[in-house]
């Protein structure tokens, strides 16, 4: 079980927007930190998500360089920052991005609706410094990264999705919770494949995490956002159903799926309908329902 569910009470705790101000940091800034296990956060006995414990706030203030050291230590930036960064050309660094050889911690969506990836600048200072990559930011681009490129190839979604799941799984607390975020990156076709049982996908979808809130829910920002956080790599898609597979297998066995009661109340037999008895051959049977009169009436006699 991860370090991260245990629970404290709230006067042990912070919400997060307290913590954030005590810290120095804003608020989209404290919640990178808890995703990238820089601070840690315990659920909230109430069930109102997640808080900071008093002791986490303690820590990180005593630490030498707070709180500049972690404000920077969760420092973002975009393309443009990033080659100034590297010291490289911006359509460099992309190829970098494109290629896999960074990994973007976020995004968001211009008043265009264009996809804006974040990297952080820590991560980025350690691979310019690294010897190893001399050649890669000077040098001409390695042929095996050219030939992907000139195809096509952009990793930033796919390695973003995969960031981003390390993050949830480290804050699940069970084997349902576990199933619940592999599948929150699988479309809904192929969790049924996985999942063919009605009710254990009912289930499950109490513990799939919401996808990042990029504007109003059906909104086209919201439904662009959706797409980027859902798998449609092959090879991604595939490990994702085989890891579903075997959490949905520890699930079961610790907990099933609830099910609707499936004794069914004996119903009342019902009366079967009269039978008029056959009317003699060559007569026709009386109408249900209306008198018969007699033969002198229905020729008008008196």
């Amino acid at each position: 079980m991860s370090v991260h569910t245990v629970t404290a009470s709230p006067a042990e705790t912070c919400a997060p927007g307290r913590a954030a101000r005590e810290l120095g940091l804003k608020r989209s800034e404290l919640d990178l930190a808890a995703r990238l296990g820089r601070i840690r956060t315990v659920p909230d006995e109430g069930g109102g998500g997640r808080r900071v414990p008093r002791a986490e706030i303690d820590r990180l203030s005593a630490e030498p360089g707070f709180p500049e050291a972690l404000r920077e230590s969760v420092r973002t930036v975009g393309t443009r920052e990033a080659a100034e960064l590297m010291e490289v050309a911006p359509t460099r660094f992309t190829r970098f991005a494109r290629a896999g050889l960074v990994v973007p911690v976020t995004f968001y969506l211009n008043r265009y609706r264009a996809v804006v990836w974040r990297y952080l600048a820590d991560e980025l200072r350690a691979f310019a410094a690294a010897p190893e990559h001399a050649g890669l930011l000077h040098g001409p681009t390695p042929r095996t990264l050219r030939g992907p490129l000139a195809a096509g190839l952009d990793l930033r979604a796919r390695n973003w999705r995969g960031r981003h799941l390390g993050f949830l799984l480290r804050q699940a607390e069970g084997p349902w919770q576990r199933a619940g975020v592999l599948a929150s990156l699988l479309d809904p076709v192929h969790i049924a494949e996985v999942v063919p049982d009605p009710y254990e996908r009912a289930h499950l979808g109490r513990f799939r995490p919401v996808p990042p809130g990029h504007g109003t829910p059906g909104s086209p920002a919201a439904l662009l956002a959706e797409r980027i956080a859902t798998a449609d790599d092959p090879d991604e898609i595939a490990w994702l159903r085989a890891d579903l597979t075997h959490a949905l297998r520890e699930a079961r066995d610790e907990r099933p799926a609830p099910r609707p009661a499936t004794t069914a109340t004996a119903l009342p037999a019902l009366p079967s309908p009269a039978v008029s008895p056959a009317a003699p051959p060559g007569e026709r049977p009386p109408e249900r329902g209306r008198l018969r009169l007699p033969g002198w009436l229905r020729r008008g006699g008196t």
